[in-house]
């Protein structure tokens, strides 16, 4: 049996039915959620929390992030979350990181959010790290009786059928409490170039020529064996009218110019060199999609160069949480990017509001930077399977490119996708992805030097 020994006496006792479903033994609680094949939505879990009062257990969904402040209203009481080493002195029967969300078998009391209590129907982990409990929600209120209930998470996506915390919510808060950068100038003048319909390639490259360091990274994307041309560049006008075009070298020089802002590590994982790697495979992937899927070829290019900006605005913002960040998407490459975020970042009352995901947080700069629509709305919402909504295609490209990606180890994390749906979402038959794979081949070696190059 998946069951802790004190668990196992509690549901006994009670006389409360379950079914105990077998996995693979799993590293943690992302991989055992993954592991069993059952919809992560159904799925509820156990924060451990604490104050001079003593500890409390809250349950919520497991695609839901904890709202302190919620809770404080719920409770009066300003309660932190428990260490790992306190928890696993409350839950000694339980291997580490498989903590059973009934709160009553460890004699505990229980904050349960509104949508674990409407549930038709629960899985969680029963304190093992080989097997899952399935649970009716009738028994589960059993399970639970006693506790208290209300509203406990940050309204994301998933969570019911209320409405979501809305990019525009975020944005305020975040305004509130933290300096966002400003566009950095020269992005600035090419965001307003590409704005006016009668401007020419003459002024396109006459604003690029101003930054040595653009025009050689524009010349050496011409040049690439990206493109093919078969003749020489040797200017940036050139490269605009016989190699890449207004549109791609407009959008190109933003992205350059707009990483700018910010100043984050090279190294790790999440770093400036993999940030750039994991844009230009994206960006070319995205392009290379929108053909088939009939959208603007640019505009898809600049959604997947962009989507990532979230990332490097955590890091501008919060260096020390980034470091932290970087180190532990290196020692848990199994573990969600949104379940990182949550440990860093969910500790700081101020701070829970980045627990909606880098992705949103990247969607709230972009629409405060009057990015395109489809850039804000790709950025905000890459981290959210099963999208649909304004601006769907190029959304549902950024998340079929990463995915993808995720084979060739590119990218920020590493769980599966779900490739038929996305392919299905885009009305794309599966042989694209031979396609898009050969092509990806064709030009590793170019994006590689690109990336190497930006980075430095």
């Amino acid at each position: 049996m998946a069951l802790a020994a004190r668990l196992e006496r509690f549901l006994a006792r009670k006389a409360i039915p379950y079914a105990d479903l077998r996995i693979d033994q799993a590293a943690n609680l992302d991989a055992a959620v993954r592991a069993s094949g059952q919809p992560q939505a159904d799925f509820i879990q156990a924060t451990l929390l604490i104050d001079m009062g003593g500890a409390v257990m809250a349950v919520h969904k497991f695609d839901s992030s904890l709202d302190l402040d919620a809770v404080h209203h719920l409770t009066g009481r300003n309660l932190q979350l428990l260490t790992a080493r306190q928890t696993m002195r409350l839950f000694s029967d339980c291997d580490p990181g498989f903590v059973p969300p009934i709160g009553a078998a460890y004699e505990l009391p229980v904050l349960v959010d509104e949508d674990v209590s409407r549930a038709e129907r629960v899985l969680f982990t029963g304190g093992s790290d080989h097997g899952v409990l399935e649970m009716e929600g009738c028994h589960l209120r059993l399970a639970l009786a006693g506790s208290r209930g209300g509203h406990l998470v940050i309204r994301g996506q998933g969570n019911g059928n209320r409405a979501a915390l809305t990019l525009d919510e975020v944005a305020d808060k975040l305004q509130q409490l933290y300096r966002l950068p400003p566009m950095p100038a020269l992005a600035l003048r090419i965001l307003r170039l590409t704005a006016n319909t009668e401007a020419t390639a003459r002024e396109l490259a006459e604003l690029i020529e101003f930054d040595p360091s653009l025009t050689a990274q524009i010349m050496r994307y011409a040049r690439s064996a990206l493109f093919n041309y078969p003749g020489q560049v040797n200017s940036v006008q050139e490269a605009v009218t016989r190699v890449l075009g207004f549109d791609r070298v407009a959008h190109i020089a933003l992205g350059i110019a707009s990483v700018r802002a910010f100043d984050i590590p090279r190294k790790g994982m999440l770093g400036m060199d993999n940030f750039w790697r994991h844009s230009l495979y994206c960006a070319f992937l995205c392009q290379s999609l929108a053909p088939y899927c009939g959208v603007d070829k640019g505009l898809a290019y600049l959604c997947g160069l962009l989507h990532n900006f979230g990332l490097l605005l955590v890091g501008h913002l919060f260096p020390a949480e980034f470091e932290e960040l970087n180190a532990l998407r290196e020692a848990n490459p199994e573990a969600s990017m949104y379940s990182l975020e949550q440990q860093v970042f969910g500790h700081a009352r101020n701070e829970q509001v980045l627990a909606v995901g880098h992705g949103a947080i990247g969607g709230i700069l972009h629409r405060l930077w009057q990015l395109p629509d489809p850039v804000i709305k790709s950025a905000g919402m890459h981290q959210h399977a099963g999208y649909h909504g304004d601006d769907e295609q190029y959304v549902l490209m950024v998340q079929l490119a990463n995915a993808l990606l995720k084979a060739r180890r590119i990218g920020d994390e590493f769980n599966a996708d779900d490739i038929p749906s996305l392919l299905e979402g885009l009305g794309l038959s599966p042989a694209v992805v031979d396609d898009l794979e050969l092509e990806i081949d064709r030009v590793a070696p170019d994006l590689d030097a690109l990336a190497t190059s930006l980075s430095s």
